[in-house]
């Protein structure tokens, strides 16, 4: 298990400064809020990791939007196509849901868990971080596992990559490479510009002193301020 302190925590910028040098294609919201939600997991009583993956769903999936970095060396390990699911949009995903059976990608924090052999072959468990966001990650069986739809030929005949369930697939080559560096607790972090996520994720609006149970009440009262102002 690949985890431990790591001294760049304790300054987030420094972090998102060497890693946006060794990723330079990264949208720089999508690393900042990356390393703000994952710094505050630390903060507040999450142990610590050695790698960081990052899902940018703004960009279309026909582009190569996950980043996975190691943290302590500070470099990438790999860029890689990524799916998203079948509901949550064409070659854009536009739309996220932490429900059952709604085939939809979640945004959000999450960390990795085990490995398994599945369905789709090498395959690796992970749990929302984020109440009401994608803490059903699990219930939902939202994985990373391989699938041949994730590939460059379906771009040159299609325009884009094949959908999942919900699962942020990558490619069968990718498959065995992804899963070794994330499992046994690792953080990934999910990216969207859904402002009313960016208000209300306590992961993302951090304060000092919090327990991860004032996290996850705060995250639920940001919520229901946020929907009485949009009334």
């Amino acid at each position: 298990m690949m985890l431990g302190y790591s001294p760049a925590y304790a300054d987030g910028q420094t972090l998102k400064s060497k890693l946006a040098s060794v990723a330079p294609e990264l949208n720089p919201l999508a690393l900042e809020r990356a390393v703000i939600a994952m710094t505050c997991a630390i903060n507040h009583g999450a142990e610590a990791a050695s790698r960081l993956a990052v899902i940018d769903f703004s960009l279309p999936s026909s582009e190569q939007r996950l980043w996975l970095f190691d943290l302590q060396a500070k470099s990438l390990i790999m860029r890689e196509l990524v799916a998203h699911g079948q509901g949550s949009g064409d070659k854009h995903a536009n739309q996220f849901s932490n429900i059952e059976g709604s085939h939809q990608s979640s945004v959000g924090l999450f960390r990795t868990q085990e490995s398994y052999y599945g369905q789709h072959g090498y395959s690796l468990r992970m749990d929302g971080l984020e109440p009401g966001i994608n803490d059903q990650a699990r219930r939902r069986a939202i994985v990373i596992h391989g699938a041949d739809y994730v590939d460059e030929s379906w771009v040159v005949r299609q325009g884009r990559i094949g959908r999942s369930h919900g699962c942020p697939a990558v490619s069968q080559q990718a498959i065995r490479s992804v899963v070794d560096n994330l499992k046994g607790g690792q953080f990934l972090f999910a990216y969207y510009p859904d402002e009313q996520w960016i208000q209300t994720s306590a992961y993302l609006n951090c304060a000092d002193g919090e327990t991860p149970s004032l996290i996850a009440s705060r995250t639920d009262n940001l919520r229901d301020q946020v929907h009485v102002l949009s009334q």
